[in-house]
């Protein structure tokens, strides 16, 4: 592949992430506003939510089906006509049911994304995926940064939620043209021709199963605690958007910077730990006040930082046979849990205004089980590649004496 081609390609897919990101922290800076403009309660609030997390997996499942016969490049024209019709219906969204088909749009348009640039990263360098899977995913807290950032200042400013997601069509705009240098056979070029039945076969493995399950429980732990925390933050005397920038901040850092860490624990190290950091991060934030948030937040971030790209880079490196539709699904699982959770976070939320920070502290403990359960998953699969290892060293040994 022509260097400049591949250049270009990694960059459109940075930008195309850093605009899902953008619309998911301006989201999360605009529940308020919802609430009170178009007097919106915390449930339905939680169902606009789902449908954005709804979305995704419906196109990266689709999209991962239909890679080798599209290309990545188509889909992300399919992204782009999502996210400016999204973005568009968004900006003149008038009621709760207007505002769910807006949102589904532009949760479609994140899925393609998503099923176009992740096996397309892992075809770029095929050498070092999981590092590079996590340098394509520093954009979605990077953009998550910027969006914060954006809606902290608008918001300053005095200018509502419409006006914040047409800043996003610049970003939008400037992702698309350049797809117009790309070729539409980008990836066919380096796709293996894997048969259909040894990919089913791979997604059905009990590997694929239980990375699948744990995928649910790595995306609720960081994307519910980051799309709720305007809400569940607002009586804890700390800025919920500064600290949504906080986490992912450090995540942006962090995923830069996976190689050597990846290298030092190897995956299901940087899994197992990760999930750790999560739960001490939000259990703190639980009973965190004030400037106690922050530090809360940095635990936390260390946490969720490498979850979704070392998820991904996992499967793609132990389970290849899975190819673009494995990627897919992982990434479907994780936004379809996610989906399903959001009116429950919500009804939580809800609770009461009475209820204050005591209502954000149980909202906060809700969502430490995630991780909690992680740390037993993983814990548990990093004993049996242990033993798995031992074996086959002792097998070796054996065979050579």
């Amino acid at each position: 592949m022509n260097k400049q081609i591949k250049q270009w390609a990694f960059i459109a897919s940075c930008i195309a992430l850093t605009v899902t990101a953008m619309t998911f922290a301006i989201r999360a800076g605009m529940l308020s506003q919802l609430n009170q403009v178009l007097q919106l309660t915390d449930s339905q609030l939680g169902w606009v939510n789902a449908m954005a997390f709804f979305g995704f997996p419906v196109a990266t499942i689709v999209g991962g089906a239909l890679y080798k016969v599209l290309g990545a490049r188509r889909l992300l024209i399919i992204a782009f006509v999502g996210h400016i019709l999204g973005l568009l219906c968004t900006i003149f969204a008038s009621g709760f049911y207007s505002l769910m088909f807006a949102t589904f749009l532009i949760g479609l348009a994140n899925g393609a994304v998503e099923a176009g640039c992740n096996p397309l990263v892992t075809q770029l360098f095929p050498t070092k995926q999981t590092t590079m899977l996590n340098r394509f995913h520093v954009w979605f807290p990077g953009g998550i940064v910027l969006g914060s950032l954006l809606s902290i200042s608008m918001t300053s400013f005095g200018l509502g939620w419409q006006y914040q997601f047409a800043c996003l069509l610049v970003p939008t705009l400037l992702y698309g043209a350049l797809l117009i240098r790309l070729p539409d056979d980008l990836v066919e070029e380096q796709a293996p021709e894997d048969p259909q039945h040894g990919v089913l076969k791979a997604l059905f493995s009990p590997l694929f199963l239980f990375m699948l399950l744990c995928m649910t429980l790595t995306a609720s732990t960081e994307l519910l605690t980051q799309q709720w925390i305007e809400r569940i933050l607002r009586e804890s005397g700390a800025s919920a958007m500064f600290t949504l920038a906080l986490i992912t901040g450090v995540m942006a850092i962090g995923r830069y910077f996976a190689g050597p860490v990846i290298k030092q624990l190897n995956p299901l190290g940087v899994l197992l730990m990760s999930s750790v950091a999560a739960y001490m991060g939000i259990r703190f934030m639980s009973v965190a006040q004030g400037s106690e948030v922050y530090y809360a937040a940095i635990i936390f971030a260390l946490g969720v930082t490498y979850f979704w790209p070392t998820m991904l880079g996992f499967v793609s490196e132990k389970l290849p046979e899975t190819g673009a539709l494995g990627l897919g699904v992982m990434g479907a699982a994780g936004m379809f849990a996610v989906s399903i959770w959001n009116p429950i976070i919500g009804q939580l939320v809800e609770r009461g205004p009475e209820e204050g920070t005591q209502n954000a502290s149980s909202t906060l403990v809700v969502l430490s089980y995630f991780p909690l359960s992680l740390v037993v998953a993983f814990g548990l699969l990093l004993l049996v590649s242990f033993y798995k290892a031992r074996r086959q060293t002792l097998k070796e040994v054996c065979h050579d004496s």
